[in-house]
């Protein structure tokens, strides 16, 4: 197979050589690099990293090398600067979130043709039908009938799981990094302040740096019941928090797949729905805590947080069997891992 070379312009590279931060895309670009020997991550450079080196995007070898792409908007970009060097580049967008509506013409284009044009992985089977929906809608039928589009979930690592701790109150989770509007934070905490007047929880909120700093964070912070701080440092410490946590409340209204809660789920956290496509995508049919109305929402969090055992034998009657083991044995990331290097090949060797 050919040479991988992972390309995220907010990608970071600390002192140390590694990939920094713990959100989603840091995390992908991570798992990205481990897939090829002597990987390459695009950006300044020529440095030798820890396991792979950081190299400009004119210095990589075309003619060997797959460009994995997570900004796809510059994937033309990023195939006429290889071309200039090599006959036939390598180019593969990774649509790791949701497609974007944009309210101009340009990027929306741009967006559709780069899937159109380079062949696209997506994270998640929603994500690329998505994706196909995009190509069908701005480009002609000859083009997007041509489209190449594959999909795995992400998953998670299942040896990461921790076993399960008590804790002195019930601990529940914002289950996101962002207070972005599409998260929904306010609703999110309008129902569990109404949880807390009945029960005395402890709701933790690990957030993006560029969030914690945010007035809403700030405001949130000051409540003596809810922790609002950074990311956990490490992964053991991020799963070790989660071996502690009785629930999250999902308020999402859009996600492409949701690895934080598929995640929390797996390491025995009760989980607290929106009824919204992007949530029934990742759990069993039959799961039972999905809500409607914001009061519907606080019953589920209510009972979760009050007889957390009972709920906890509802989900694994869902499945006849071990609702942990179900939601490991679905997202494991060895699938994502095969399936991935197995399109690669098909692609481009």
């Amino acid at each position: 197979m050919r040479r991988l070379a992972v390309k995220w312009d907010d990608a970071l590279v600390d002192a140390d050589g590694h990939v920094s931060g713990h959100d989603a895309g840091a995390t992908l670009v991570r798992r990205l690099l481990r897939l090829s020997e002597a990987p390459l991550l695009i950006g300044p450079g020529p440095r030798r990293c820890a396991g792979f080196d950081l190299v400009p995007l004119e210095f990589v070898d075309g003619d060997s090398t797959v460009v994995v792409n997570l900004d796809v908007l510059d994937s033309a970009e990023v195939w006429r600067t290889l071309r200039q060097r090599c006959e036939n580049p390598a180019v593969m967008n990774f649509q790791w979130g949701p497609t974007t509506s944009y309210v101009d013409r340009v990027p929306q284009l741009a967006e559709a043709l780069s899937f159109a044009l380079f062949p696209t992985f997506a994270n998640s089977e929603r994500t690329a039908q998505e994706v196909r929906e995009v190509v069908a809608r701005w480009t002609v039928p000859p083009v997007a009938e041509k489209a190449k589009v594959a999909w795995v979930n992400l998953g998670f690592r299942v040896e990461h799981v921790q076993p399960r701790h008590p804790t002195a109150e019930p601990l529940v989770l914002y289950p996101a990094i962002y207070l972005s509007e599409r998260k929904q934070p306010r609703l999110f905490l309008d129902v569990v302040e109404r949880v807390h007047a009945r029960l005395p929880i402890r709701v933790v909120m690990r957030l993006h740096e560029s969030h914690l700093v945010s007035e809403l964070a700030m405001r949130i912070s000051q409540k003596d019941w809810v922790w609002v701080g950074p990311l956990t440092a490490t992964r053991v410490s991020y799963w070790e928090g989660l071996a502690g946590t009785t629930a999250f409340l999902a308020t999402a209204t859009e996600e492409s797949y949701g690895l934080e809660y598929v995640e929390a789920l797996a390491a025995g956290v009760i989980g607290i729905f929106p009824d919204a496509p992007w949530a029934h995508a990742l759990v069993p049919a039959g799961y039972p805590y999905f809500w409607r109305t914001p009061a519907e929402a606080e019953a589920m969090l209510l009972r979760a947080v009050t007889d957390p055992d009972a709920c906890r034998a509802e989900l694994d009657a869902v499945v006849a069997g071990s609702f942990t083991a179900w939601i490991a044995a679905k997202h494991d990331d060895h699938s994502f891992e095969h399936t991935l290097l197995t399109q690669l090949h098909d692609w481009f060797d």
